[in-house]
């Protein structure tokens, strides 16, 4: 049984900035990274708006340096993931993806969430080249151009009026004849001239070229088939949080989000912390996710040293 004194578990900006945190506190930390390492961020290319670079910086030049900075701190990053945990009492017992049993005097949850996509080859062919599930992060590609957001609630809505400012027209996507929205988000979009709403409307595929997205294809309920032409189609019916691994012990909301105390990242599990998207339902950027990482990685150092 190897005994570690803090387990994270999820790699992405906040995965690893705890982990660069807890190694130059002396913690010693084990990191897994999980099925994608890097985290989401890994799915899209350029990102512009990560403080530091002027230029932008790849996002996979990003995440491989911050697990670089990690390493060399002394942190263990280690390939795979947590299998199953056990958070029922104080030292945590997890046995990982190869069968090893570790028990952990404290835990940061890092394990991120995931953009819901319509699950389309088309749209997986066209990750990253036009097809993307954060209009905050790629909105600025298209200025001027022609976008499609697909989706008929509040989050559906916020993209399409935030790409609305930046995009000469914006396509709405609403699989049924009414919006899912507040009646304040709805208003918004209803009161921006630039935003088109398709009611009744399916994407059947996404289409495009080798420099990327060109159009998509629509089906009406009525069985009618069409083209749009387009620069860019985003997603915007929601995010699933990675917590159903530690969703049994640690206090989640009706999504499925964990809940920490306050502006901390404690969890309702004394030792247990959650850091990044599987904790934010409202920002979901890489800096917000490094700085809860950060956070994260303090407060396992007081909690540590307030057991000795």
């Amino acid at each position: 049984m190897e005994k570690v004194r803090c387990l994270i578990i999820g790699s992405g900006p906040a995965g690893y900035t705890s982990a660069i945190y807890t190694s130059r506190a002396s913690v010693h930390p084990v990191l897994y990274e999980g099925i994608q390492p890097g985290g989401q961020l890994t799915t899209t290319t350029l990102v512009e708006n990560y403080p530091g670079f002027e230029h932008g910086v790849d996002a996979n030049v990003l995440m491989t340096q911050m697990k670089a900075q990690a390493k060399s701190f002394g942190a263990d990053v280690r390939s795979g993931f947590i299998e199953s945990i056990d958070l029922s009492g104080r030292p945590f017992h997890a046995v990982d993806s190869n069968g090893n049993e570790l028990e952990a005097e404290s835990v940061i949850i890092a394990t991120g969430a995931t953009a819901r996509y319509l699950g389309l080859p088309s749209e997986e062919k066209f990750k990253g080249l036009g097809v993307s599930a954060c209009a905050t992060c790629d909105g600025f590609f298209y200025r001027g151009k022609v976008v499609a957001v697909v989706g008929g609630g509040d989050s559906a809505c916020e993209e399409a009026t935030y790409l609305a400012g930046l995009c000469k027209k914006v396509y709405m996507i609403v699989r049924r004849d009414v919006f899912r929205a507040s009646k304040a988000m709805q208003e918004r979009v209803f009161n921006t001239p630039n935003i088109e709403i398709l009611w009744n409307c399916n994407t059947q595929e996404v289409l495009g070229d080798m420099s990327g997205v060109t159009g998509a294809r629509l089906v009406r309920n009525s069985g009618e088939i069409f083209d749009i032409q387009i620069d860019g189609f985003f997603l915007g019916i929601g995010h699933h949080p990675n917590s159903e691994l530690v969703s049994k012990w640690v206090s989640t909301d009706s999504d499925g989000y964990i809940l920490t105390e306050g502006k901390s990242s404690r969890t309702n599990v004394e030792g247990v912390f959650a850091a990044g998207d599987v904790q934010d339902r409202n920002y979901r950027q890489a800096i917000t996710a490094a700085a809860s990482g950060c956070m994260a990685a303090l407060e396992v150092e007081r909690f540590l040293n307030s057991q000795k």
